[in-house]
C-alpha cells in the first residue's frame, strides 16, 4: 500500500470556501480516477496558522503502479485546476509514504 501525502497551507481569507470545495469536488474528482482507493483530510494542529489552515489530504494506491498512472495522467490537470480557481493562495507539499505494516 502506497501512502500520497499532499501538505496544503491555505490563505485564512479562502479556508472555509477552499475545504468545501476540496470536500465536494477536488477530493472525489481524485478518486474517481480510480488510482486510489480512499482520501482522508487531515487539519495539521498545534503549527502556525497566523496566515491561514495547514491540511494534510492522504490519497492510499494499492500499488506503485497506480501512483505513477495518477502522476503520468492525471496529476497535471489536478494541479491546474486548483490553481485556475485558487491562484497562488496556497502552498503544497506532496510526497509518497509507503506503508511498512
Amino acid at each position: 500500500m502506497f501512502v500520497y501525502n499532499v501538505t496544503i497551507k491555505v490563505e485564512t481569507a479562502i479556508a472555509t470556501e477552499w475545504l468545501q470545495w476540496l470536500q465536494q469536488e477536488h477530493v472525489p474528482d481524485i478518486l474517481n480516477t480510480g488510482c486510489f482507493t480512499q482520501a482522508a483530510i487531515h487539519r495539521l494542529l498545534e503549527t502556525d496558522d497566523s496566515e491561514g489552515p495547514t491540511y494534510s489530504i492522504q490519497y492510499k494506491a494499492e500499488s506503485k503502479a497506480l501512483y505513477n498512472q495518477y502522476i503520468g495522467q492525471f496529476a497535471g490537470e489536478m494541479r491546474q485546476r486548483s490553481f485556475d480557481k485558487w491562484g497562488n493562495r496556497f502552498i503544497t507539499f506532496r510526497s509518497l509514504m509507503q506503508v511498512v505494516n
